[in-house]
């Protein structure tokens, strides 16, 4: 644990994920503040880093800032004992959210996210669509329709693509549409590659009409009687997967270099995702899916040298 001053040389400190419960209650310096947005974006997180690689130097702390809002705030939603726990601390990172976009920020990550507020003329809906989600995750587990499942999607994937673009000032109405289709796409991927570990956890994101349609009862995801028909319904949750990172990816054309090979590097590592899964003939409830590190090396060299289309 480590200690900073803040603005008039309290001490407080820095935990693994960055803040300490004190913390809120503090002021610290812009400085301080960036530099714990910049440990939580760089200690632990290894797909931010490889993305961060491709930012020019001016955009880096920018994008620390406003990931450190989003991963403490999904560990707000992950690593609270319980959902009333949960819910209560997302009520009061929203609530900090707002006297940030009013210029009252006072927690060190809304200190330096208000910073990155003001350069970039952000719109708070994105940040607080997120929260939305984290909040539905501690009441809903099980989905009936995809129409239900793209609507989560739309708040707890969609807005941190949104976030980008505003920070590149290329969010066009065209441009949104293709980040929305790219995040969702992603999101779709992450669901299907970890069925089994939400079941496990008693949360299930297939959605109930798809199962029927497939002659699969959720219930008894991992009853091997109905293996069969199960993996059919995840190649038809992955096809439509794959269709979303596709419909998207013209958006790579569409923004600044700088950010293009990021667009790239995220679709084609969630159609390798989905390519896993195939792989494993849709059986991700024996075996997670995972891209090998060398097959991911080889997509990092590749977006690297501008060579990912």
């Amino acid at each position: 644990m480590e200690t900073i001053y803040t603005e008039d040389n309290r001490e407080t400190s820095l935990s693994s994920n960055g803040i300490d419960a004190a913390a809120p209650a503090l002021t610290v310096s812009l400085a301080a503040a960036e530099r714990i947005c910049r440990r939580i974006a760089t200690n632990h997180y290894e797909n931010f880093l490889v993305a961060s690689v491709f930012l020019p130097r001016a955009m880096r702390q920018p994008f620390y800032n406003v990931y450190a809002y989003c991963r403490h705030a999904d560990d707000l939603a992950d690593e609270s004992p319980s959902p009333e726990i949960a819910t209560a601390k997302l009520a009061d990172w929203q609530r900090q959210l707002q006297a940030c976009f009013a210029g009252n920020a006072t927690h060190p990550i809304f200190i330096a996210l208000r910073d990155t507020d003001q350069r970039f003329d952000l719109r708070m809906e994105p940040f607080n669509d997120l929260i939305q989600a984290f909040l539905q995750d501690q009441v809903k587990v099980r989905y009936q329709t995809f129409d239900e499942l793209l609507d989560y999607c739309r708040r707890s994937a969609d807005p941190v693509g949104r976030i980008v673009l505003r920070l590149a000032n290329a969010d066009s109405d065209e441009n949104l549409k293709l980040s929305d289709s790219v995040c969702t796409g992603l999101q779709l991927a992450n669901h299907w590659q970890d069925v089994a570990r939400d079941f496990r956890s008693g949360r299930i994101y297939l959605p109930a009409e798809d199962a029927s349609r497939f002659g699969v009862d959720l219930e008894r995801v991992d009853d091997v009687a109905q293996r069969k028909e199960f993996q059919d319904l995840l190649r038809f949750e992955c096809d439509r997967a794959a269709s979303f990172l596709q419909r998207g990816r013209p958006l790579a054309n569409q923004v600044p270099r700088w950010l293009a090979n990021d667009i790239r590097l995220f679709i084609h590592g969630g159609l390798l995702t989905l390519a896993a899964i195939a792989n494993l003939h849709y059986d991700v409830l024996s075996k997670r899916p995972k891209v090998s590190r060398l097959r991911q090396m080889r997509l990092i060299v590749a977006a690297y040298v501008g060579r990912l289309d």
